[in-house]
């Protein structure tokens, strides 16, 4: 030591200098070793034409729900894909409930690793007869064709999140179920068996992801959604000739009656926030004919003859299940009500459960939000749950602790011809997906 040098001065220096080795040291290892968030990216990056190519397979593959055999195939497809990423794959056949049947899949992780389910579907509105068959680019950041965004194209981002997990050497930090229904755009009945799976699967889940396309839109995700049910009205009469109606002993008739009734379940609910109900069927004569299965009617009687019978079916949307029953009680009370000779039934056949927004549901939107910003992709909201229809998600996610969906392929016109995929958000939504099931698994200690 130089005598020039005070030796408390010395020491200072000799620390500064250890310290700057050390960050200098932690620097360059980072930089030899990228973070699993920055593999994730380079992965994705490396292989969007192998995902695109994949969804382009998937969609020339008619999978219209009443298309058994497609849904199996596309089943087969994504099938090999789970396996070969460890996964321990079973399809559940799905006569008990009339349709193809599930894609169900399960990889464990290390022990004590939370559990998520990953939610998609393989069929879709598109059956065999239709025109709308294939894949077709549009330009150079679009394409086209049937069930591109609803949900092929999520299903591919779902396989490449956990592709891009694996290659960071991350994938075993997580236990995930996948569930890929095979009747999503027309369910199997009973719901209870058709959906059992993905309420089994959601059983102890941290977290449920479903991969629909949601709103279209990048900037938002679905953490809330209504549920459906649906009802039909069947009023029966006093009949006579048409120069009697209204006569004490006649009455109005079936017509008159359903009328009214409809139109009191408009005085009673209309403007309700969040609550729809909609007569999307009335037949009504002296002999009126409802056919479910096949969605029509028929009536016959004529214009001199007071209706004898009328039938009425329609929707009903909440959000959720106390906004079901109260909206029911009100349709009951209006339906009893009855005019003179007149008797109207109403039944309910419940359909998808409401998605009711939670505090964790908003939670993982939040953390969702966060990663989409790390990854300078922008802030996402909540959709308004009126613009978000009914999706399997609401089946698990007042199982699991939280949920969202919406976290699939973007773009717009679903269930038309016109069914469009904004291309530049396969890799970005793929990217999101992955980073925060990898948040999922290590919290706020991932780097």
């Amino acid at each position: 030591m130089s005598p020039d040098v005070p030796r408390h001065v010395a020491l200072s220096l000799a620390s500064a200098v250890l310290a700057l080795s050390v960050n200098l040291s932690i620097a360059l290892a980072q930089r030899a070793e990228p973070s699993p968030s920055r593999a994730i990216v380079a992965f994705v990056d490396a292989h969007n034409a192998e995902a695109l190519a994949l969804v382009e397979r998937l969609v020339n593959i008619n999978s219209g729900t009443w298309n058994f055999d497609g849904v199996r195939e596309v089943g087969r497809v994504l099938r090999a894909e789970l396996d070969g990423l460890g996964f321990r794959t079973e399809w559940m056949d799905g006569a008990p409930w009339q349709r193809a049947g599930h894609l169900v899949a399960e990889r464990a992780g290390k022990p004590g690793s939370p559990r998520v389910l990953l939610i998609g579907h393989l069929d879709t509105v598109f059956e065999r007869d239709s025109p709308f068959q294939t894949f077709e680019r549009v330009g150079r950041t679009e394409a086209r064709g049937p069930g591109l965004i609803d949900m092929k194209g999520g299903d591919v981002v779902m396989l490449q999140a956990l592709r891009a997990l694996a290659a960071a050497g991350v994938l075993n930090e997580l236990t995930v179920a996948v569930v890929m229904t095979g009747d999503e755009e027309a369910p199997g009945r009973p719901l209870a068996a058709s959906r059992a799976a993905l309420v089994n699967a959601a059983r102890g889940a941290l977290a449920a992801i479903g991969f629909e396309d949601g709103p279209g839109d990048p900037r938002f995700a679905v953490t809330s959604r209504r549920g459906t049910a649906s009802w039909t009205l069947r009023v029966s009469a006093a009949t006579a000739h048409s120069s009697q109606v209204f006569r004490s002993d006649i009455g109005p008739g079936a017509i008159f009656e359903a009328s009214r009734i409809l139109n009191g379940f408009r005085e009673r609910l209309a403007g309700e926030e969040h609550l729809t109900f909609n007569p999307g069927i009335i037949v009504g004569g002296t002999d009126a004919q409802h056919v479910p299965a096949e969605a029509r009617g028929t009536a016959a009687g004529k214009d001199n003859v007071v209706a004898a019978n009328a039938v009425v079916t329609g929707d009903l949307r909440a959000l959720s299940r106390e906004q079901f029953d109260r909206a029911k009680r009100a349709m009951a009370e209006v339906t009893s009500a009855s005019l003179p000779h007149t008797k109207g039934t109403l039944t309910f056949d419940d359909g998808y459960p409401p998605m009711a927004p939670t505090e964790g549901n908003a939670r993982l939107l939040e953390l969702y939000s966060r990663v989409s910003e790390g990854l300078t992709l922008g802030r996402v909201a909540a959709v308004n749950p009126d613009r978000a229809g009914a999706a399997d998600v609401s089946f698990a996610a007042g199982v699991a602790s939280m949920a969202i969906d919406g976290a699939g392929l973007m773009g717009r016109d679903g269930h038309t011809p016109q069914e469009t995929a904004d291309l530049t958000t396969l890799p970005t939504q793929t990217k999101r997906a992955a980073v925060l099931l990898l948040r999922l698994a290590r919290g706020d200690k991932m780097r």
